[in-house]
């Protein structure tokens, strides 16, 4: 790994947290304090009445997620408070709207609810999409989208990539903070191998980030764009880094099909490895990731990970049948899990455990002939050493020295306690 951080943090972002006086209110924005203590960065924003978008043409990356506490969609709660230019919504992965299934996305239409026109930023990036910025007028991009705290969740590369659009366009660039569900308490995992990137990672850092999407565009700013974007972060308060999602008051709307619940979010940086098996990764259940299994698994995988006494989760013998993806109609055996206790649970160590026992009770097991586990898990490491017969400890202890590289510098970017 390789992070040499360059000191620009300061001379090119902005953080506001709390703002002045609010501008007079004209209409209720659906982000009225309810008592709860945490305070998202589009509450901020909007509390002040949008000044920090004041005479600017707006356009903003968001998804189904990007709502007020009583779940109206902030497009349209922008769109109608005459204090906001907004004049193009840009959509992930999956769409503005979140129509769309893993690796697909909505195109470019007009949105039948504000007239606005909306881009599509999926699989562009660079000049691509630095001309999509230019075509739509905008001054000012501001990004607000509910991640999970997960490298390969792509919306943080979505991020990523229109900071460095905005930087090319000379676009300046707004993160309104949310929190991450998972807790921001600690980063875990391997770190990313540059010559791994893809977009489910472009840059070196740990499979469970363990930061906010405003930290990490500071952190995305300081260390690895080469040109670093005119950036402003609108924090959240009342958030802290031990805070499971439960804890924020905030609705949950699923990020991405695939992401049903809080649960979902919690095991998927570990689980998610499954996709570079040929096991099922719970796709076309309700439970994807917290259900996985193949054809002829059957009740000794749930055994021999529960022999491992792993903290906080237990797992169960399951049998399900998808209704898409990997064995879609076919019913086939293998393992829920159940986390118990999640200030205990380490949903990377569990992921490799898993891994490392279903290669061992059955014999069908088999890596995605792509190697996309090492896209996955940022380098041949895991693979190569499963594949040798590594236990879990040792495959852990192989990425510790990277992983403490990373949270030396993950932590000059850290901004709650």
């Amino acid at each position: 790994m390789n992070l040499s951080r360059r000191g620009l943090l300061h001379a090119t972002a902005v953080s506001v947290t709390a703002c002045a006086a609010p501008r007079a209110a004209v209409a209720h924005t659906g982000t009225e304090h309810t008592g709860n203590g945490l305070r998202t960065g589009f509450e901020h924003l909007a509390a002040d009445g949008y000044a920090l978008l004041d005479g600017q043409k707006v356009g903003i990356v968001t998804n189904p997620t990007g709502i007020t506490r009583d779940v109206r969609h902030i497009v349209d709660v922008m769109h109608a408070d005459p204090h906001m230019r907004l004049t193009a919504v840009f959509g992930p992965e999956h769409g503005f709207r979140g129509t769309a299934q893993a690796g697909g996305s909505e195109g470019r239409y007009d949105d039948p609810a504000t007239g606005l026109p909306v881009y599509d930023t999926y699989l562009k990036s660079g000049r691509p999409l630095a001309d999509v910025f230019t075509a739509s007028g905008v001054d000012t991009v501001v990004f607000d989208i509910q991640d999970v705290g997960a490298r390969f969740y792509t919306y943080i590369w979505t991020l990523y990539d229109c900071m460095e659009a905005a930087a090319l366009a000379g676009k300046r660039f707004v993160v309104l903070d949310r929190p991450n569900p998972v807790s921001g308490r600690s980063a875990d995992g391997p770190v990313l191998h540059k010559e791994f990137a893809t977009f489910v990672g472009r840059q070196p850092i740990a499979q469970a980030h363990g930061m906010t999407v405003a930290e990490l565009a500071r952190l995305f700013n300081g260390e690895f764009l080469s040109t670093p974007v005119p950036l402003e972060t609108v924090l959240m308060t009342g958030w802290k880094r031990p805070d499971f999602y439960d804890a924020s008051g905030l609705p949950w709307v699923p990020p991405s099909p695939n992401m049903p619940t809080p649960d979902t979010a919690l095991v998927y940086s570990g689980t998610c490895l499954f996709e570079g098996t040929n096991l099922s990764e719970g796709r076309g259940t309700t439970r994807p990731f917290e259900l996985l299994g193949a054809d002829g698994i059957d009740g000794r995988w749930a055994a021999a990970a529960n022999e491992l006494g792993l903290p906080g989760v237990r797992f169960r013998e399951a049998y399900f049948a998808p209704t898409f993806s990997k064995f879609q109609g076919k019913t086939v055996g293998g393992v829920q899990i159940h986390v118990d206790d999640r200030a205990a649970y380490d949903p990377v160590r569990t992921g490799i455990a898993l891994l490392v026992t279903a290669k061992k009770i059955w014999s069908g097991f088999t890596w995605r002939s792509d190697n996309w586990i090492d896209k996955l898990t940022g380098s041949t490491q895991v693979r190569t050493m499963i594949d040798a017969g590594a236990g879990t400890d040792e495959v852990v202890a192989a990425w510790q020295d990277e992983l403490a590289a990373f949270r030396r510098v993950r932590k000059e970017y850290l901004h709650y306690k």
